[in-house]
């Protein structure tokens, strides 16, 4: 599309229609999910029976979110699992942008490739390939030694760095984009006044990669609160909140399922608003 060039009537409302076409796919779902969460009824599908908040605060023979345990701990070890996860992920991609950016580190593409070799296999894969090789190391030392690895066998913590294992990829990738477009004459002026290497590092490097460092924590948490795939071979005792409503949609579930994803969408989308508000106070600035 060359914007200088007169656009024929046909073509604009190609354009227009594909437009409106791509956003209700996008959102339709999303929007017909958020309504629901307020549908009396006890299906979490149409048709529509009134409104009502009891899938949020209701008791009894409709319970909400807020009133169920079972729910509130799934939450809570989500959200447990996604503080973890995201600061080991951040710490650890961080650390490994810079070694990336090394100019004379040996086998420097290899490791790089191996990097990211977690996010192209299917998350079904590395599932199972992690709970394979932790359960068969444990076995091992308990058969020839009577050592109990049980943090390696299905539990909170073997979820944690199951998915550390392909998230702190991601936040690499997002804290090397930036790293690649600092200016090191900065560094080297910073040497030039007197500053040590811990100085340089931590008031002029990581000031400038705070960004990115702050957007890879904000993507890891997100990463670690949804995912499924991963999850669902790792798990103990401990559900996390998407394996806990996988588990009631296919048993039979009501709309408060519903009402949980409309308290996510709308998080989500604060966060996304408050970020776009800091972003543009910084420009103006």
């Amino acid at each position: 599309m060359i914007r200088s060039l007169p656009n024929s009537k046909l073509y604009t409302i190609t354009f227009n229609t594909f437009i409106v076409l791509y956003f209700v796919f996008l959102f339709a779902p999303l929007l017909i999910t958020c309504i629901l969460a307020f549908n009396d009824s006890m299906i979490p599908t149409l048709p529509w029976k009134g409104f009502t908040l009891d899938w949020f605060f209701g008791t009894g023979k409709k319970t909400g979110f807020f009133h169920d345990p079972l729910n509130l701990r799934a939450f809570g070890v989500s959200f447990r699992l996604a503080i973890a996860v995201s600061l080991m992920s951040t710490a650890m991609g961080t650390c490994a942008a810079f070694l990336f950016e090394q100019e004379n580190f040996p086998l420097k593409n290899l490791m790089y490739l191996l990097m990211i070799a977690p996010i192209v296999i299917p998350g079904v894969i590395l599932g199972i390939s992690i709970l394979s090789f932790t359960t068969s190391v444990a076995e091992f030392f308990k058969n020839n030694f009577g050592i109990r690895l049980d943090f390696i066998r299905p539990s909170f913590w073997l979820v944690a760095f199951g998915q550390f294992s392909f998230i702190s990829t991601y936040v690499a990738m997002v804290v090397s984009a930036r790293l690649k477009k600092f200016d090191r004459t900065l560094e080297d002026a910073a040497y030039n006044l007197g500053a040590n290497r811990f100085q340089v590092i931590w008031y002029i490097t990581l000031k400038y990669l705070r960004p990115s460092i702050i957007g890879g924590l904000a993507l890891s948490f997100l990463l670690s609160f949804e995912n499924f795939n991963t999850t669902l071979f790792l798990v103990g005792a401990e559900f996390p909140l998407p394996i806990a409503l996988f588990n009631r949609v296919r048993d039979g579930s009501t709309p408060v399922i519903n009402a949980i994803s409309f308290l996510l969408i709308f998080a989500t989308s604060v966060c996304a608003m408050v970020n776009l508000i800091i972003s543009r106070k910084k420009k103006e600035d």
